[in-house]
């Protein structure tokens, strides 16, 4: 039975099959698909219009409910093939779980009140190096994204996983003692060049009166002087 609270994305079966048949699926604004799982382990194929299947993954609820041959199925997303510039889904992989039983599964990491991290007000950057976590819990315990409070550190604080509340019903399966979910840290200085100091004799430079101008190598003796001039004959 389908659930009010749970996003449905209705399919069809696709008994097309091949590269040929994929490529005229999405060239009719259909997705090709595959649901796992189910109370015979099989898989099953299906097709489903593009436009609907990216509204249900934007809503980003990690259970979702497939309505596939007058059946509706509680099933999470298991893999999906993106287009490399579009990012829309060329292929999804669903996977039907059974209510009553938990399943590990990977959840997003949103952090916020970045702003008003003492840290950050003083000039501190915040790296987000943790984006996704492993959980454990009831599919309808899944939740949409693990979301961190950052409000409260300080510069050059770090923040790991052993600080972050599990949301109910959900238990964290990486190590929460290595695992870092952010840092902020101290903005590096640009130390300016210093400013090269122009040589004091430069080509063209003013020779003060009286003085003459010293000859530049390989040039030739002022009118009138020999070239061994001085030296004895």
């Amino acid at each position: 039975m389908a659930d009010s609270k749970r996003p449905t994305l209705a399919v069809e079966g696709r008994p097309e099959r091949g590269t040929r048949a994929t490529k005229r699926l999405r060239r009719e604004g259909l997705v090709p698909g595959v649901v796992y799982g189910g109370a015979d382990g099989g898989a099953t194929s299906f097709k489903v219009d593009a436009r609907a299947l990216r509204q249900v993954l934007v809503d980003g609820s990690a259970l979702i409910d497939l309505k596939i041959d007058g059946k509706v199925r509680p099933v999470i997303v298991k893999d999906q093939q993106l287009h490399p510039v579009r990012d829309h889904p060329l292929h999804i992989d669903l996977l039907e779980v059974r209510l009553d039983e938990k399943i590990q599964a990977p959840v997003a990491v949103h952090v916020e009140g970045v702003e008003e991290s003492p840290g950050v007000k003083e000039g501190g950057v915040l790296e987000q190096v943790t984006h996704q976590l492993n959980i454990e819990a009831l599919p309808t315990d899944i939740p949409e994204a693990i979301v961190v409070d950052m409000s409260g550190m300080e510069i050059a604080a770090t923040m790991h996983l052993s600080e972050v509340p599990a949301p109910t019903g959900v238990t964290f399966l990486d190590d929460p003692e290595e695992t870092i979910i952010a840092t902020i840290v101290v903005p590096t200085e640009i130390e300016e060049p210093e400013e090269i100091e122009e040589e004091t004799e430069l080509v063209g430079e003013e020779v003060p009166e009286g003085e003459e101008a010293p000859a530049e190598e390989g040039e030739a003796p002022p009118e009138g002087e020999a070239a061994g001039e001085g030296e004895e004959s």
